[in-house]
C-alpha cells in the first residue's frame, strides 16, 4: 500500500505562501510569549514608568507589523494558529 505520492503536487506560489505562514505562526508564538513576560514583568513592578512605556510601543509596533505581514498573503491570526490535537491548539485563543 502506497502512503506518499510520487511526486507532489505544488506550485511556487503555493509553496511561498505555506513558507511564509510557517514562519509567521513561528514569529506570533514568540511575540504571544513575550507579550505575557512582559505583562508578568509590569505585574511585579519589575519595570519603571519609561521601560513600561518603551515595552508598550515596541509590542504595539511588532503587532502592527504582524498585520502588514499577514495582509501580504490575506492571512488572519487564525490562519497562523495550529491544530495539536488533544493538546489543542498552538497560538491558544
Amino acid at each position: 500500500m502506497r502512503v506518499l505520492p510520487n511526486r507532489v503536487d505544488a506550485d511556487a506560489d503555493s509553496v511561498e505562501r505555506d513558507l511564509f505562514k510557517l514562519v509567521l505562526t513561528v514569529i506570533e508564538l514568540i511575540r504571544q510569549l513575550m507579550e505575557r513576560q512582559a505583562l508578568r514583568r509590569v505585574d511585579e513592578g519589575d519595570l519603571s514608568d519609561e521601560q513600561v512605556e518603551a515595552l508598550g510601543q515596541a509590542l504595539l509596533r511588532l503587532d502592527t507589523a504582524m498585520a502588514e505581514l499577514r495582509g501580504r498573503y490575506g492571512l488572519t491570526i487564525r490562519d497562523l494558529d495550529l491544530d495539536l490535537g488533544p493538546l489543542g491548539t498552538l497560538l491558544g485563543d
